[in-house]
């Protein structure tokens, strides 16, 4: 039984992050049209230039930044929904 449970659990992660991988996609496409623009509208946080580990032999950059739109937020929301459905 907690075999299935967690099968069931990455399902449901990999729906979210084809939601907010799909939601970006259409925010930014559909961002330049006037009447369609608020689903681009979002923030980003995180490093906005990256943190650099320089060890003299091997230097390491990380970096990380998330953005949040309203289209990937629906996509999320959409994803979550048929994953109810399943």
């Amino acid at each position: 039984m907690a075999r299935k449970s967690s099968q069931n659990i990455w399902v449901l992660v990999l729906l979210m992050l084809a939601g907010v991988v799909l939601g970006g996609f259409i925010g930014n496409a559909l961002g330049g049209i006037s009447a369609l623009s608020w689903l681009g509208y979002g923030s980003s946080f995180g490093l906005s230039s990256p943190l650099v580990l320089d060890l003299g032999v091997l230097t390491l950059q990380f970096g990380l930044t998330i953005r949040f739109t309203i289209a990937g937020i629906i996509g999320i929301v959409l994803a979550f929904l048929i994953y109810r459905k399943m």
